[in-house]
């Protein structure tokens, strides 16, 4: 679907109005090497050409930037004078430059063929300046269109909202609907363009965390409305969908702080609250001590230090917590603050002698300080991970929801109730889950993350419950169905989430943040790459991530439940297991290509990781055959079945991922061929998984018996 820009320019201008700033960035450094000959004023006649020719590119590439910056002008009219003013500024800069360096109309004296050049340096300079301040001025001009079209888009989606809220048939309502579906589309593409673009990791996880709140809502959204339509006497459902209308709201406002990077009534952002961030900041002022003796307070590292042992309370005083972690986290505060003060000692003691420089008991007690810390540290995640798999573990057969939306659909009244209270009781569970990794996160944009999967369960669990009291009022109702159906289904998918979030603060600890895990990385140079050395890397734009939009998330659930069976097996390490675990990974990192995120930045990442995934296909294959040979007559040939689907679909992607391609159709067919093929492939696994648990189960049940009985007759006497 194409987007049209209402009273500014199109994407595809803007588009090219950054890339023709990429020519201009290169050929300005080209001038400043050229004006930087003191010691050689006279050039050769290839030099002269080479000086011509950079001098002709500066000003084509500034033409190209000029004409997309003047179409944009004259369809905006509020900043055609200030665009216009901009654009003609860097067309004299260009053309100044191209006239200064063309020396074949410069008058030389021809001696020994050596030429001066550049007489007029100054000149050259100021037009070098002239053109720097106007392209930025151009840029900066662009962008303010780009808010201004996110903002008009954010006000319709508001505007159709307020009508689908007031709605009173169906008939009304599928016609708003629609309406309003097109402009989330349109604002998701918006939102999404302007999420790649951002710089800053931190705002670039808020504006993932809100769109991703929207595309769950707008489904949510849907099926309230319905719900309530077809009962509108129902409180339950006028709750349920009054919730979904607010949440909504509150995330459109929020998207537009991050892209205007203000806050409503000038309130500033607050301050990071997390231990990581504490223990960051503390011991980074400890090791400044080491530049000066008399740059802080020792009362200022007494309240930092106060404030992060206030935060450890989070861990000590939780339910959750095991005794040993307990313990270990008091002892270690305890020993901190023994630590710091013998630090303070020596610090003190360093400035009654006027010393200028760490002495070195300063140093020793410095260091001493900082292991402390990093063993607290460690400690507090061994706690945060450990009460996280196990509670993820416990709940992910998700029979709480289960029980719900049967007691529901029975029209069971006292046993919703029950469940709803149970239900009540998980959310608070996983709360604390949220609450502790955000603690141990060991980035700013997984602390976001950790923040919107608490605010996602506080949110969810009451949508939840009301719209299982709904279907409870109303058992025949399909629609109060579908919708508890919905509402579950995201609180399922942030379950699912949780145990990825785990796995990535898991990596920031270990130390494979940026390199990832095997499975996540891009296969290394020349281990899956040889055929698409030629391959020019595209990255997708916001109409063909819309295209594969529903693919990739059919792929994400997918993953969802690969991960959910291998939560059921009974040890973690069995290799089948860990085959899975990267194939999930890897289909993950896919599904965040098609929403323009993750590590997979262009299509040749794309077809990299899909060869990859194909090679690790073949490695669980090769797994399971060595199982088959465990199993017996009846059992084997359960599993070679579905190996027996396997093969040829590994075999396939392997095909499509090598396949050449010609043009950019090509290019985005391919993706979503390799997306098909990668569906297909987690849709078998997901049958393979419980199967061979089953088996397994089975098989370790054999051997136990025959140990018991081996040892029976050992031990019988004769």
């Amino acid at each position: 679907m194409k987007i049209s820009w209402s009273g500014c320019a199109d994407l595809s201008q803007l588009e090219q109005l950054a890339k023709d700033c990429i020519v201009i960035d290169p050929r300005i450094g080209q001038i400043t090497t050229l004006i930087n000959h003191k010691d050689k004023p006279k050039r050769s006649d290839k030099t002269l050409r080479v000086i011509q020719q950079v001098g002709q590119s500066v000003n084509l590439a500034v033409g190209r930037f000029v004409a997309v910056g003047e179409a944009i002008a004259h369809e905006n009219q509020e900043l055609t004078e200030e665009m216009s003013v901009a654009c003609s500024d860097a067309k004299r800069a260009g053309e100044t430059i191209a006239h200064l360096t063309d020396t074949a109309a410069l008058d030389h004296p021809e001696s020994d063929n050596q030429i001066t050049i550049f007489t007029d340096k100054t000149g050259v300079v100021k037009a070098a300046r002239l053109l720097l301040s106007s392209v930025t001025k151009v840029l900066v001009l662009a962008d303010r269109i780009v808010i201004k079209q996110i903002i008009t888009s954010k006000n319709k989606v508001l505007l159709t909202m307020e009508q689908l809220e007031k709605v009173t048939t169906f008939q009304e309502f599928v016609q708003i609907f629609s309406q309003f579906g097109n402009e989330m589309v349109e604002f998701a593409h918006l939102t999404g363009d302007r999420q790649n673009d951002l710089k800053d990791e931190k705002k670039k996880a808020k504006m993932a965390a809100a769109r991703a709140i929207l595309e769950k809502c707008t489904m949510m959204l849907l099926t309230a409305s319905k719900t309530c339509l077809r009962h509108p006497d129902c409180e339950s459902a006028r709750i349920n969908k009054g919730a979904v209308f607010h949440r909504m709201r509150l995330t459109l406002e929020q998207v537009i702080e991050i892209v205007t990077d203000a806050r409503p009534n000038g309130e500033h952002e607050p301050g990071p609250v997390s231990i990581y961030t504490g223990i960051k900041e503390f011991k980074s002022k400890v090791e400044s001590l080491r530049d000066g003796l008399y740059l802080l307070s020792k009362e200022s590292l007494r309240a930092m230090l106060r404030v992060i042992l206030e935060h450890t309370e989070d861990f000590t005083d939780s339910a959750y917590t095991s005794h040993e972690n307990r313990e270990r986290i008091l002892e270690l505060s305890k020993h901190a603050k023994v630590e710091l003060e013998q630090l303070l000692s020596a610090w003190t003691s360093a400035q009654s002698q006027k010393k200028r420089e760490v002495t070195e008991d300063m140093e020793v007690a410095l260091l001493k300080m900082c292991q402390c810390m990093n063993e607290l540290q460690k400690e507090l995640h061994s706690a945060a991970t450990s009460v996280a798999t196990d509670l993820l573990k416990y709940h992910s057969d998700h029979l709480v929801l289960k029980a719900l939306k049967a007691s529901g659909g029975e029209g069971d009244i006292e046993a919703a109730a029950e469940h709803s209270c149970q239900l009540s009781e998980q959310k608070e569970q996983l709360l604390e889950i949220c609450r502790l990794l955000r603690h141990v996160s060991g980035t700013e944009p997984l602390e976001i993350t950790c923040l919107h999967a608490e605010d996602t369960f506080q949110v969810t669990g009451p949508q939840i419950i009301s719209a299982a009291e709904t279907l409870t009022l109303h058992p025949s109702s399909k629609i109060a169905k579908e919708n508890l159906e919905v509402f579950c289904e995201a609180w399922e998918s942030q379950l699912s989430d949780m145990s990825l979030l785990l796995r990535e603060i898991g990596d920031v600890v270990e130390g494979r943040r940026g390199e990832k895990r095997t499975y996540l990385s891009l296969p290394r140079p020349g281990k899956h790459n040889s055929n698409l050395k030629g391959l020019k890397p595209v990255r997708l734009d916001s109409e063909e991530q819309a295209k594969l939009g529903k693919s990739g998330f059919e792929l994400r659930e997918l993953t969802s439940c690969v991960n959910s069976e291998m939560e059921k097996w009974d040890d973690p390490e069995n290799e089948i297991v860990q085959h899975g675990r990267c194939l999930s990974g890897m289909a993950y990192s896919m599904y965040l290509f098609t929403r323009g995120e993750g590590l997979l930045k262009t299509t040749q990442d794309l077809f990299q990781q899909a060869e990859a995934f194909a090679t690790e296909g073949l490695k669980l294959i090769s797994a399971l055959l060595a199982f088959s040979n465990q199993l017996e007559d009846d059992d084997k040939p359960l599993l070679l079945q579905e190996i027996e689907k396997m093969v040829p679909a590994y075999q396939q992607l392997q095909i499509t991922a090598k396949a050449p391609i010609q043009s950019r159709s090509a290019t985005v067919a391919k993706v979503d061929t390799c997306i098909q093929e990668a569906k297909h492939i987690l849709n078998i696994l997901v049958q393979v998984l419980p199967l061979s648990c089953k088996l397994l189960r089975k098989v370790s049940g054999r051997v136990y018996k025959c140990d018991k009985m081996y040892q029976f007759l050992v031990e019988r006497p004769l």
